[in-house]
């Protein structure tokens, strides 16, 4: 399947946007066929934000007004480790809807959701001016987004069952999209995964999170089964994937790819996950200072912090904290979630 072209004649073009609007386009999968949709259109309403201009937090905006739930962005400034939100009034927000973003090198995810009947979540890539360039429909609720370092490289993990990561019921769809080549694979189930030097054929296997390398090939991710999860790494060119260690939910590499920040289960009910962050070549791990439970992939704001998001009442607000273990949390930016700095 080719992907649209803005030059598509007219009647094409109404034929298959009406495909995709239903959902019944057909997605080649895991052979890795080409996949998605272009499309000509602004993303709506898509302001003033650029993606392509450094020293910017991207998020969604959180509360209960009316620009809830609006990809948003706002100036950062400061030294290494000590970045902050230049003004926290002086937001920019876009027309456009999300559940979760992230952006990097000029290129940008947005997981959304059509509410009509049967609810359809899409994921839009956007352009460095925040035009639409493709638009894929896919199965279920919106969960994690990022895009590679170099902008060429998407991923996206929903919820197919479940609501949560402690879910028994758990189920998750996890893909993954070339930009350059037009390749997409919507389904990380469909690798190889090679677990104590075997392949783990097990049928209740789940992946979710997915970080990529500077390579653009080699990506972490978070695997589960039989109840137990696992760091995973792959490559993407041979579609296979091992195990490294237990315990490591949605890994998120460091600037300088030798650390992964990460969520530790913790066995307490009442809080569940601790944010830890992993030394690749030691495989040792550093708890950080915010004692809060964090369900969210963090995300490094520079080689010495990451942020997240941190549940707060009935809304979520953007915190920071060192990747070494010291100090304490800060926040950096009330009603919101799913940061990502543009460096």
């Amino acid at each position: 399947m080719r992907l649209f072209s803005r030059n598509v004649l007219p009647a094409a073009v109404t034929v298959l946007a009406a495909a995709l609007v239903s959902g019944v386009l057909a997605l080649r999968g895991d052979d890795g066929g080409d996949g998605g949709g272009r499309a000509p259109a602004a993303a709506a309403g898509a302001a003033a934000v650029r993606l392509d201009r450094p020293g910017q937090l991207l998020f969604r905006q959180g509360g209960t007004g009316p620009d809830a739930g609006r990809l948003a962005a706002v100036g950062l400034a400061g030294p290494p480790g000590a970045l902050a939100v230049t003004s926290p009034r002086a937001r920019t927000v876009t027309g456009l809807s999300c559940v979760r973003v992230h952006a990097a090198a000029g290129t940008g995810v947005c997981l959304t959701v059509e509410r009509k009947a049967v609810a359809q979540t899409y994921v839009e890539l956007l352009d460095d001016a925040m035009k639409r360039t493709h638009l894929f429909p896919v199965e279920g609720s919106p969960s994690r987004a990022q895009v590679s370092t170099s902008g060429r490289m998407v991923s996206w993990t929903t919820f197919v069952a479940g609501h949560s990561y402690k879910s028994r019921d758990l189920s998750t769809r996890t893909g993954v999209f070339d930009r350059t080549t037009g390749r997409l694979w919507p389904d990380l189930e469909k690798f190889k995964l090679v677990q104590d030097g075997r392949r783990n054929w097990a049928a209740d296997l789940n992946y979710w999170g997915v970080t990529f390398t500077r390579d653009d090939d080699r990506f972490y991710a978070t695997a589960r089964t039989k109840g137990t999860t696992y760091l995973v790494e792959g490559r993407v060119s041979d579609r296979t994937m091992r195990t490294l260690r237990s315990n490591v939910e949605c890994p998120s590499l460091a600037p300088d790819g030798r650390r992964l920040a990460f969520k530790k289960a913790t066995g307490n009910p009442v809080s569940p996950w601790r944010l830890h962050v992993l030394d690749l070549r030691t495989m040792r791990e550093t708890p950080l200072a915010e004692p809060a439970s964090v369900d969210d992939q963090a995300v490094w704001i520079d080689d010495r912090t990451v942020a997240y998001g941190r549940v707060r009442g009935s809304t979520t607000d953007v915190w920071a904290v060192p990747a070494d273990g010291s100090g304490t949390p800060r926040r950096l930016l009330e009603n919101a979630f799913s940061p990502a700095a543009i460096r």
